[in-house]
């Protein structure tokens, strides 16, 4: 059994952290840390781990060595402890933003302070295996990825790679989300009676997840603006773009179906019957997957291209256990096999 450790296990991700690794067939958890539930039983923080796990939380100070370190803390604690995580695990698996980007002055550009270990930044592939599979499969550290960020380049990855999107105009992404990206501590805006029946847009633009979507999909020309809706779990992205000339909707085909068939947890949803004809992130609480489908208006190549994705499992948690699996060797869906619930 590998031997593994999550550090800041308290949060909605160390949650869906312990959920995953405690049915994982390779995998054996040593100790979870929390500094405000020290003491506590997980079970007392995530009930529905209750009879999975007599696993308490214990002080980060106390870690013993093991194989793999997850870090699912609050941004920006990483980077000021990376130094001392490395002596304790071989392999590192960092969910939060600490170590996304790779160049020090576009974070201190996109986070407005400057990287207190800049030296770690290429140490790091970017955590998302539909676009650095290979890579991940071979280093010892991966960082986490952005839930915005993941939704967004899935929604361009068939057409960016295969080259059928004008860089030169602007690409425009709507995001649609749930509450849990706020975290489990909250704050006003998280409050129910002010988060219960919104629609209500809180970044028009500037969002710290558009720097990976640059980084990643080498766009320039592209916007995200993010708007909360009520809904607990889920990311949809939906993005606006020019074709270039001569694009027919074969070519998109063709471009989806590829980016499918390459990544077990892609799936194209572009139905003509039914209720659920485009991506719809409530069938995907809990599951890995990510849906994808367009819409193209050949009149004037004007694209919508849709994401919809859980922000826990695949836009942090489940991409994390994705990454695992390729870093040990294993088969890539291992202890991901859950599909969602319908109804729900």
């Amino acid at each position: 059994m590998t031997s593994v450790s999550i550090i800041g296990g308290s949060g909605y991700g160390g949650g869906e952290l312990l959920r995953l690794l405690l049915s994982h067939p390779n995998v054996e958890i040593k100790q979870v840390t929390s500094r405000s539930r020290m003491g506590e039983y997980v079970y007392q923080t995530h009930p529905n781990l209750r009879k999975r796990t007599q696993l308490k939380f214990s002080d980060s100070s106390q870690l013993e060595p093991v194989d793999i370190l997850f870090l699912a803390q609050p941004h920006g604690q990483a980077q000021h402890n990376i130094e001392s995580y490395a002596k304790l695990a071989t392999k590192i698996i960092d969910l939060a933003a600490d170590f996304r980007l790779r160049d020090a002055n576009f974070y201190e550009h996109w986070y407005e302070e400057k990287h207190a270990a800049p030296e770690w930044l290429n140490k790091f592939v970017y955590g998302l295996p539909e676009l650095h599979r290979a890579e991940i499969a071979k280093t010892n550290y991966v960082s986490g990825v952005g839930c915005n960020a993941t939704a967004s380049n899935l929604a361009l990855l068939p057409l960016i790679k295969a080259d059928l999107i004008d860089l030169e105009s602007s690409i425009i992404i709507e995001l649609k989300v749930g509450s849990s990206e706020g975290g489990a501590e909250g704050n006003s805006a998280s409050h129910h009676p002010e988060r219960a029946s919104v629609i209500r847009t809180f970044s028009s633009f500037g969002h710290r997840h558009t720097a990976e979507v640059i980084q990643e999909m080498g766009v320039k020309k592209v916007s995200l603006t993010m708007t909360a809706v009520d809904l607990v779990r889920g990311v949809l992205a939906t993005a606006h773009a020019k074709v270039k000339a001569g694009v027919a909707t074969k070519d998109l085909w063709k471009a989806y179906r590829t980016v499918a068939n390459e990544n077990p947890f892609i799936r194209i949803v572009k139905e003509q019957r039914g209720i659920y004809r485009v991506p719809e992130p409530k069938i995907l609480a809990g599951s890995n997957y990510a849906d994808l489908g367009f819409e193209l208006d050949e009149s004037n190549g004007h694209i919508v291209a849709m994401c919809a994705i859980d922000n826990l499992m695949k836009g942090a948690s489940g991409s994390a256990v994705q990454c695992m699996n390729l870093m040990m060797g294993w088969d890539e869906t291992l202890g991901l096999e859950f599909t969602g619930l319908h109804p729900i």
